[in-house]
């Protein structure tokens, strides 16, 4: 791998630390044959990260744009320095270098795919048409990705914004199909429980374990309002009402353990009640950024827990285009997307 293909040459400070893990990147317009710059049209903030700046500035929008700008301003990306979390952003790319392996060209419409903390962005509006009530963001300027990127041409079928947010949790029904197909193969369909399952990741996540062959899907959700929506989808053949940082009331929603327990909740705390919930050999799947490696680690040494647990990169192989499948096969999924914000709770 050369400095250019991971963005290292962006870098400003700390030097030799990857993208992700610098406080400040350069955001020079000017492009390495091997990079693509983009002009961004809209922001997507991850739920966790939108969910904090929102209980910071108590929902104040303009507090909230201000902060938003400040962390771009100062970092050249978008980068929380609390939940350590970013979001993607949806642009049409201006130029590409000759040497991209991306495919991209000039004109595409554009979502990336990869984490906005390793992203260099500069914002040039002022997020003057942005409201603050939401985790997307109407924003113009310019953003680079590097040879290791990962971008998808949007689809001409779905509207922008519903697109982008099935693209922000792709990750999610990608991996879980993954663990249990693998599951599934060695002989004994598990049954998955998805805690948070009436949001976006959680939804698609449901539809991804039923596809791949689990014996039952069980959803929990924090609200009366979510459990009747949810149930009306169909999309699990059980749904559950607990708040999922309260470890033994989740696991008493749940019952008989499962084998995949999939956390799809923008809040911390949640861990301790995934465990509870999932039975001795099988896996949990952390995929929200609110996630503790400690809490998760130590509770379930504490709890003689022995299963395995997977943190969720955002990354498999074909993942934007299972989850647009799933969104256009699954109605019930497309009905949670587009009722409200889809943002998954724990109360």
């Amino acid at each position: 791998m050369t400095m250019t293909e991971a963005g290292l040459h962006r870098v400003l400070e700390p030097e030799g630390v990857l993208p992700q893990a610098a406080r400040r990147l350069d955001t020079d317009p000017r492009i390495r044959p091997d990079e693509v710059r983009v002009r961004v049209e809209r922001l997507n903030l991850d739920a966790a990260s939108y969910r904090q700046l929102h209980t910071a500035h108590g929902g104040d929008p303009d507090a909230i744009r201000r902060e938003v700008l400040e962390i771009v301003r100062s970092r050249g990306k978008m980068h929380n320095p609390v939940t350590g979390s970013g979001g993607m952003l949806v642009g049409v790319v201006d130029e590409a270098g000759p040497d991209s392996p991306l495919g991209l060209k000039p004109g595409d419409r554009i979502a990336t795919l990869v984490s906005l903390t390793l992203t260099p962005l500069a914002i040039d509006d002022g997020l003057a048409r942005w409201d603050g009530r939401s985790e997307q963001v109407p924003a113009s300027g310019h953003a680079i990705l590097f040879a290791r990127s990962i971008a998808a041409v949007l689809p001409a079928d779905l509207p922008v914004p519903l697109a982008l947010s099935v693209m922000d949790v792709c990750g999610a029904p990608a991996l879980t199909r993954r663990v249990v197909t693998r599951a599934a193969a060695g002989g004994v369909a598990p049954v998955v429980a998805v805690l948070g399952a009436a949001g976006k990741s959680g939804s698609l996540s449901l539809a991804a374990a039923r596809r791949a062959g689990a014996a039952r899907t069980i959803g929990l959700v924090p609200s009366e309002d979510e459990e009747r929506r949810l149930a009306a989808t169909g999309l699990a053949d059980r749904v559950v009402r607990a708040d999922a940082r309260d470890p033994v009331a989740v696991a008493a929603a749940i019952g008989e353990p499962a084998g995949v327990t999939v956390v799809c909740v923008d809040v911390p705390g949640c861990e301790h009640g995934a465990i509870l919930a999932t039975a001795p050999g099988g896996t949990v799947v952390f995929f929200s950024m609110a996630t503790s490696f400690s809490a998760a680690a130590l509770g379930a040494e504490g709890l003689a827990a022995d299963v395995t647990m997977l943190i969720g990169n955002g990354y498999v192989p074909g993942h934007a285009a299972l989850a647009l499948d799933l969104l256009r096969a699954e109605p019930g999924v497309r009905a949670l997307f587009t009722a409200g914000p889809g943002r998954d709770s724990a109360q």
